[in-house]
């Protein structure tokens, strides 16, 4: 396996087990460098890489240039002795870096007759492997040409340098007189910058600069940057124009790449004075090349830009600006896009601009399923082969749905493009599970391939198995197949299986809530209605005593089944967006009967959310809208859900559960030697003078709910904090973001700062 050295990466593994008793263990994961002979040489990784989990995330810019071993040793805690290993090898490239020539890699700017031009990409340039770029690592040549009239001067093919005195007849050079070129730091990092004094370009052209950079250790390493100049007779402040998520700007020679189903961002620097502003507004053109006379792209603007304001485009009157994929998605037959930004000042008017290429997606590839029929722990191979992407594949990504596209859940994630997954059930009528696969590249652009549907039916033998054991507190549970499956560690496998399960648990407690209710049981005494759920109708009979036997038998059996799954789920390693998408839609999954929740369970489940929500505040500057927004969506529902089940038992909505009542007057272990302990303060627990034991058991446990349902609501708060934030940098004034689903309604609208 290969990655770039900008890239994050990780490598998972399955864990399977071939014994009987405790499936605890330990995990360790050790990397050493490889020479030609061996890999000998462990190296010691930095605190952020987290080496004790199944799976092993390494950030970008960890690893040096080289070829790595990752071996992960598992250790059975019960029986030391019984130990595997098993590596895999990884080679860390260079990414190559990103020749700027102007601040961010504007691609067009105005400059005056009479003011001096700084090319300076020394200083702009980046290196998307190191923190800084390092200019004294490379040779720098310059290149100009009269642009839309001629090509770069050349002789017998080979360029021309702009500070050559030799002449191409055919295409002229930019300068008459090369005493206005001035090459800057010629001591440590030698013409990695030019000036280009006043008076040296004429007026009302445009000309193009490129430069060329060449490794000084290796001539095979170069990169090539551009800028179109304009030349006006005012002074204009230079406009630097760039995205506001670095990785959604991604180079291609003159242009940056843009994925056709994510948003542009952009935002402007005005450098120099720029005081007197009057006016900013946005321009949007349509490209066509015109390669066959002066190798240059003829520019169309884009009429409906009014019609479309709000809509389509956000912030056309600010330095920021938003252009949403709509624009993109109607406009397929185009591949070329400029956004251009006049900056008005009292006395002069500044033009730059930003030029886009559409990022072609993976192509010329398939996807299929076997087998077409199973259960929810038959193992299906997804096979993907063939696909091509000139920037590379990143990934795969299953998404399953019954009837509803809209509610799609993510299943699995890979590199690989043949890997195996366990599905959820399909519709109730027909078993028929819908799914596709999302092929994304390197820079993020995705192709959707809808696979066969298959039929997926509950397996219920093992369900019961595992319901049965739960309850029963059972020595030999850990033989059930879901529980070996689930102490894998493997985040896709617990994931899938997380699903599967919550949904076949949500079924039976909906299933169990109607029969009650049908029995006379008051709806509003065990559960919070869903939003945008119709009234129920209560059946006026009496009461059914054995009726709420069942149901309360029912409600908790489902209770200790999830606080026993929800270990699984909350101990896995966080890596990417999507680990975060799909761990969090677990949580939402697993969490969907409110009624159903212990306080342990809550307790997991919102540190977890919280988890999930720092993890995605710690990343949302280098992924998409669409990500930020996916992710968003299911851990707003996690703080929905989690906050309604909290509060159900304090609001009398939700009956308490047996577990949780048992824990809360269950003997502490130190209630005789800590003086602060609650547990033992019966003043805190009776009702005036009464202090019988239903009383003070009774008010003990509505004292741990109260405990954590105050718990909960700071974590929450803080929560909704941290997706706002990495909702709110991707949202332009005017630009809102809907998330309505039956947990939660959340409504954000950007404020362009």
């Amino acid at each position: 396996m290969s990655y770039r050295r900008s890239q994050d990466f990780s490598i998972s593994s399955m864990i399977q087990f071939n014994c009987d008793g405790s499936l605890s263990t330990t995990k360790k994961w050790t990397i050493k460098n490889c020479t030609s002979t061996s890999c000998s040489f462990e190296i010691v990784l930095n605190e952020k890489v987290m080496t004790t989990f199944s799976e092993l995330y390494i950030p970008s810019r960890t690893l040096a240039y080289g070829v790595y071993q990752l071996t992960l040793t598992v250790t059975m805690i019960d029986s030391p002795n019984l130990k595997s290993s098993s590596s895999a090898y990884v080679r860390i490239t260079a990414t190559g870096i990103t020749a700027n020539l102007v601040q961010l890699g504007t691609s067009m700017i105005t400059r005056g007759d009479q003011q001096d031009l700084l090319l300076d990409p020394g200083t702009f340039s980046v290196d998307p492997d190191e923190d800084i770029f390092d200019a004294t690592k490379w040779k720098y040549t310059y290149y100009c040409r009269i642009y839309d009239l001629y090509n770069f001067p050349n002789v017998q093919g080979i360029l021309l340098s702009i500070d050559d005195s030799r002449i191409d007849p055919y295409n002229p050079s930019c300068l008459s007189n090369r005493s206005g070129l001035i090459f800057g730091n010629l001591t440590l990092s030698p013409n990695s910058s030019l000036t280009v004094l006043s008076g040296s370009l004429q007026l009302n052209q445009i000309y193009q600069f490129m430069v060329y950079m060449e490794n000084r250790k290796n001539s095979s390493i170069q990169a090539t940057g551009y800028v179109l100049v304009t030349v006006e007779v005012t002074h204009p402040q230079l406009i630097a124009v760039g995205c506001v998520i670095s990785t959604m700007c991604v180079p291609n020679l003159e242009f940056q790449l843009l994925n056709p189903t994510t948003q542009v961002a952009l935002f402007t620097i005005c450098i120099g004075t720029c005081t007197n502003l009057q006016s900013i507004k946005w321009n949007i053109y349509q490209g066509s090349d015109n390669s066959t006379s002066s190798n240059s792209t003829q520019w169309t603007l884009f009429n409906n830009t009014i019609l479309y304001e709000n809509i389509w485009f956000f912030g056309i009157n600010t330095s920021n600006f938003t252009a949403t994929d709509l624009l993109f998605l109607n406009n397929l037959q185009i591949s070329l896009w400029r956004f251009e930004v006049v900056y008005t000042f009292q006395s002069a008017i500044s033009t730059s601009a930003l030029n886009f290429i559409i990022n072609q997606p993976p192509a010329n590839g398939s996807c299929s399923i076997n087998p077409l029929n199973g259960t929810i722990t038959t193992l299906f191979n997804i096979t993907c082969p063939n696909w091509y992407d000139v920037d590379g594949i990143q990934d795969y990504s299953l998404y399953a749905w019954t009837t509803d596209i809209s509610q799609r859940t993510i299943i699995a994630f890979s590199p690989e493009d043949n890997f195996q997954v366990r599905l959820p059930v399909g519709d109730n009528e027909t078993s028929l599970l819908n799914l596709v696969v999302y092929v994304r590249d390197l820079v993020g652009s995705v192709t959707q391939v809808n696979i066969s549907s298959v039929n997926v039916i509950t397996d219920l033998a093992i369900i019961n198995d595992l319901i049965d054991k739960i309850t029963n507190l059972s020595s030999t549970i850990t033989n059930n197949p879901i529980v070996r499956l689930l102490s894998s560690g493997n985040q896709n496998v617990v994931g899938q299986m997380i699903i599967s399960l919550s949904q076949e648990f949500n079924q039976m407690s909906s299933e169990n809530l109607d029969k009650a209710i049908s029995n006379g049981i008051p709806a509003a005494t065990i559960l919070v209605s869903s939003l945008g759920s119709s009234s129920l109708q209560q059946v006026s009979i009496p009461l059914n005593e054995s009726a709420l036997i069942d149901y309360n038998t029912e409600l908790n059996s489902l209770a200790n089944v999830r606080d026993y799954l929800v270990t699984f789920i909350t101990n896995l390693l966080i890596t990417t967006s999507n680990s975060i998408i799909l761990q969090s839609s677990s949580l939402v999954q697993l969490t969907q009967a409110t009624n159903q929740l212990t306080r342990n369970t809550l307790m997991l489940v919102s540190n977890r959310c919280y988890e999930l929500s720092a993890a995605l505040y710690a990343i949302f500057e280098k992924i998409s809208y669409e990500d930020a927004q996916s992710a968003s969506n299911q851990l707003f529902q996690c703080a929905s859900n989690i906050l309604n089940a909290v509060n159900g038992p304090l609001q009398g909505r939700t009956d308490v559960l047996d577990l949780d009542y048992s824990r809360a007057n269950a003997i502490s272990t130190d209630y005789d030697t800590d003086l602060e302990s609650a547990w033992s303060n019966l003043n805190l627990f009776s009702d005036g003078n009464d202090f019988s034991t239903a009383t003070i058991d009774k008010n003990r446990n509505i004292y741990y709910q109260k405990q954590l349902a105050n718990q909960i609501n700071s974590q929450v708060t803080q929560m909704i904090s941290l997706l706002t934030s990495s909702l709110n940098i991707h949202l332009n004034i005017g630009q809102s973001s809907l998330m309505n689903t039956s947990q939660s309604f959340v409504s954000l609208e950007g404020c362009g700062c």
